[in-house]
């Protein structure tokens, strides 16, 4: 579960370069990749909500 964790931060710097790049200079290609950060951590969060009701029981 700790590499999971470890990817979803990594997810998440990407995400957050990548929005404010958008937000602050109008890039728009960087909004295409915060996008596509956004996806993945979506995936990955379920990934991790299942590994934590596992390690629960």
């Amino acid at each position: 579960m700790k590499k999971l964790v470890e990817q979803i931060q990594a997810q998440y710097e990407l995400f957050a370069a990548n929005a404010e790049a958008q937000v602050e200079k109008g890039n728009k290609a960087a909004g295409v990749r915060a996008r596509k950060a956004a996806l993945e951590i979506s995936k990955l969060m379920k990934d991790f909500r299942k590994e934590s009701v596992d390690a629960a029981k």
